[in-house]
């Protein structure tokens, strides 16, 4: 799991297991896995509430890493409401969303997951994948 901090170009999004952990599904780790789309290797992901992934505002500030258009046609992101922009201009389902980049544990395919988590409606927390895209850093 780590940050990404060079430009990259959007390519596949890979399947995932399971995309939406509620309340203690995600406790210690919401846990699940995604195909890589080019070896077709079964991948493991383990997300820990509050403590993995990175803010996704590093990924559209300044358009350092992507575009907010790049993460809006990609729907990796949605625009977030205004009763909720406290968290960004860009979220999963108006909840904090992070990113992080992972690696194929079998050939050299990179990939980015997005996903958001917080309290959904008071004893409702929920964390959502919105997916798993493979990428590459732009020349």
């Amino acid at each position: 799991m780590y940050s990404i901090s060079k430009k990259i170009s959007i390519g596949k999004n890979a399947s995932i297991a399971k995309n939406k952990f509620i309340n203690d599904e995600a406790i210690p780790a919401a846990k699940t896995t995604f195909k890589c789309c080019s070896c077709n290797q079964e991948n493991t992901i383990e997300i820990s509430p509050y403590q993995s992934g990175f803010p996704i505002f590093q990924i559209y500030a300044d358009d350092k890493v992507l575009s907010k258009a790049e993460l809006l046609k990609h729907s990796m992101t949605t625009e977030t409401s205004q009763r909720m922009q406290h968290f960004g201009e860009l979220t999963v389902k108006d909840l904090p969303t992070l990113y992080f980049g992972t690696n194929c544990s079998s050939c050299p395919a990179t990939y980015i997951c997005v996903f958001s988590y917080g309290e959904w409606q008071p004893g409702l927390e929920i964390l959502n994948i919105s997916g798993i895209w493979e990428y590459k850093e732009a020349e």
